[in-house]
């Protein structure tokens, strides 16, 4: 080892990084952006509220003072619904998790165990819920502590709150099941970006691109072929995440036509990104700092490791707007839900964004100036 020669690499590597500015940006201020996005996430964790939907049937004052109850102790942001509606049928509707049913005879049974002092007087309060999400659980834990300290109020007697679990699927899916769409649409998300990315910039840098312009191939051939090469690769990736799913969790998803097609909207969505990077990233490290910034918080703001609902009602609008979001969406729906419709909804909007980046993408990579 040459300590010279180490030292003077060092100095250039040094000097380049401080010359490229939006290397600068992307490596050191973009971490700064996470840990302050992040922290306005987690800093009110332990003040955290949940939406709860309540469908009183009982219409009482004692029936509206338990939900006052939930609100306050329980820290929920309680949304009434209409008590001549199917709440079933809603929950599936508006993509709930859970609604609490508060049934007929509630204010009635209360009385008989308050006023009348009757021991055998009770209730059931009905969760209906949707086993696949990861809050659903936690959030019927938080119910379960208050009807615990309402029962205690009246220790040495019976329960008089109970509850029954009703799931709104025909199914019982775990969480893992929920979880997998997500991975796949990330995981083919990384892929195509960096791929293209790392490819295109290293290229480009050799002046291999340029020297394309004199061989008999063309753009569009080029660009082809590495669509159809980053496809392969998804799928190989997302057969060997489902082999893996299947093998060690026994996981039971619905495989149809979707797959694909979700898979190629995805993978044409960020190789179109990948391509306008590499047109205004005139270094590969910038590119891969750039590709970062886009990638990392679309893994964590879109919904493929948890639900939108745990974050500010601001991120959550946030994270309606990324691409990936609508991808793990219609991959769930298709995958878990077994919902056509809802696949069919966000692959139009995933396939409108994919055809704009992919079509700038075309017009941004130059033969000439070696992009």
């Amino acid at each position: 080892m040459n300590p010279h020669v180490v030292g003077a690499n060092l100095v250039v590597r040094i000097k380049s990084f401080y010359r490229e500015k939006s290397t600068m940006f992307f490596m050191i201020a973009f971490p700064i952006i996470l840990i302050l996005v992040f922290g306005a996430l987690f800093m009110n964790q332990d003040n955290m509220s949940f939406d709860l939907c309540v469908q009183d049937l009982d219409q009482t004052d004692s029936s509206a003072h338990l939900v006052k109850t939930l609100e306050i102790d329980g820290k929920f942001k309680i949304i009434k619904l209409d008590a001549t509606i199917s709440a079933t049928q809603y929950a599936k509707d508006n993509k709930l998790n859970l609604i609490l049913t508060i049934p007929k005879g509630y204010g009635w049974s209360f009385l008989q165990r308050t006023a009348l002092n009757d021991t055998d007087a009770s209730i059931n309060l009905t969760y209906l819920y949707d086993p696949s999400s990861i809050s659903v659980s936690m959030k019927m834990q938080i119910l379960n502590s208050v009807f615990a300290g309402i029962n205690q109020k009246m220790s040495g007697k019976p329960p008089f709150i109970r509850s029954a679990e009703t799931s709104i699927l025909a199914r019982k899916y775990r969480f893992i099941e929920f979880f997998i769409p997500g991975i796949i649409a990330m995981s083919v998300m990384t892929l195509s970006l960096f791929g293209t990315v790392n490819v295109n910039t290293e290229l480009r840098q050799k002046g291999v691109i340029r020297k394309l312009s004199t061989t008999p191939i063309t753009r569009a051939d080029w660009i082809l072929s590495n669509i159809l090469y980053q496809f392969i690769l998804a799928v190989l990736s997302t057969m060997a995440m489902l082999l893996v799913s299947y093998a060690v969790f026994n996981v039971s998803l619905q495989i149809n036509a979707w797959l694909p097609v979700f898979i190629a909207l995805d993978v044409f969505a960020f190789v179109g990104v990948g391509m306008i990077l590499t047109r205004f990233a005139k270094e590969a490290e910038s590119a891969a700092a750039a590709a970062n910034a886009i990638s990392f918080p679309m893994m964590f703001l879109s919904g493929s490791f948890f639900p939108l609902e745990m974050m500010p009602g601001f991120m959550q609008t946030v994270a309606r707007m990324l691409p990936l979001y609508y991808v793990n969406e219609g991959l769930r729906a298709s995958m878990v839900f077994n919902d056509h419709m809802a696949a069919l909804r966000y692959s139009a909007i995933i396939g409108v964004f994919a055809a704009a980046v992919f079509i700038l993408g075309i017009i941004a990579t130059k033969w000439e100036e070696g992009q």
